[in-house]
């Protein structure tokens, strides 16, 4: 894996940029910043804009990459929030959120789901006690199985994004690219086949409410019909050299059609085999191409004070047109 380290000169650098931006902007989830930060990002030190340029542009050298020697002021932040529904009135990591955005956007656009965690763009990942054995992000007890990001869905992210604001526990990150795993043609032909069916995972999973938006009703009943009867897709795509891959096993069904069945337990035996770990410290923040790369979390003990692993997460598109249909504006970078 790739990584930059950035040095106290590009910190400052950033620092003062945040600050500006800060005097326009009181928020990273503000539409109209969102529709700048391209624009504003490209005042970020510039070795660290070649550094992510080069990740975007030269796919086949590195599926993930990471940059480290941000500063965070853990006191600063002080504690996690007791839950997502708090962000709102949490501002704490303001700058964190800003600079995050703007290392995102030179990759490409990031979107949010109506669906999860409110629609924000930025999702908070910390334990909630109430979801520690799901398999969901908000789990500690519970392993968090990998996967492709959105699996199931056709607009998914290109990209998956991770930012690291506290890990005292050191819990790894589990990834495997598909640039490890050693399948002949033979073995993974069948995975080609539209054939496969991958159901939503749980956070799209949530209950429409009386008060509801009518938009965002209407996208839950759209996962909920999905999960009830999911599209057919292939697990392998692109390039048979070196296809890119979507699946996520937890969530998916065995197709009836045996030769794709054995290819699919062959391929997720080999993604188990080359499983990697990384561990992310405060200010890290990791890239990984979400059609080359798998990830997943170790389970760990949470103490639910405020002070567990902290992580931040963004879905980033490198396309926003295909998704023109389910937004409410070409400026909008939510799914419904």
């Amino acid at each position: 894996m790739k990584k930059y380290i950035l040095d106290e000169a590009e910190n400052r650098i950033i620092d003062n940029l945040t600050k500006d931006i800060l005097k326009e902007y009181n928020s990273a989830e503000d539409e109209k910043f969102l529709v700048q930060a391209g624009l504003l990002a490209h005042d970020l030190p510039r070795g660290l804009r070649a550094f992510l340029h080069d990740f975007k542009q030269y796919e086949d050298v590195s599926a993930t990459c990471a940059i480290s020697g941000y500063k965070i002021d853990n006191e600063r932040i002080g504690k996690s929030p007791q839950h997502w529904k708090e962000k709102h009135n949490y501002f704490s990591t303001i700058n964190e959120d800003i600079y995050f955005i703007l290392c995102a956007s030179l990759i490409g656009y990031p979107i949010a789901w109506s669906t999860q965690q409110g629609g924000y763009i930025i999702h908070e990942i910390f334990p909630i006690k109430e979801h520690e054995t799901d398999q969901l992000g908000f789990s500690s007890k519970e392993h968090l199985e990998w996967h492709t990001e959105d699996a199931f869905h056709p607009l998914r992210g290109d990209y998956i994004a991770l930012m690291c604001i506290r890990n005292p526990t050191q819990t790894p990150t589990l990834i495997a690219s598909n640039t490890e795993i050693d399948l002949t043609l033979e073995e993974y032909e069948p995975l080609f086949k539209p054939i496969f069916k991958i159901r939503p995972d749980n956070s799209h999973l949530q209950e429409s409410s009386a008060n509801s938006e009518c938009s965002i009703a209407k996208a839950q009943k759209t996962m909920q019909e999905l999960n009830l009867q999911p599209n057919e897709i292939p697990v392998l795509f692109g390039d048979p050299k070196n296809p890119y891959w979507r699946i996520d096993p937890y969530f998916m069904e065995l197709p009836e059609d045996e030769e794709a069945r054995n290819a699919l337990n062959s391929l997720i035996k080999a993604i188990n085999k080359n499983l990697k770990e990384i561990s992310l410290t405060a200010g890290d923040i990791f890239f990984c191409d979400n059609y080359r790369v798998v990830h997943g979390r170790a389970s760990f003990s949470a103490n639910y004070d405020g002070w567990d692993r902290w992580l931040k997460r963004l879905n980033i598109v490198n396309d926003l047109r295909k998704s023109r249909s389910v937004r409410a504006s070409g400026t909008s970078r939510i799914f419904y």
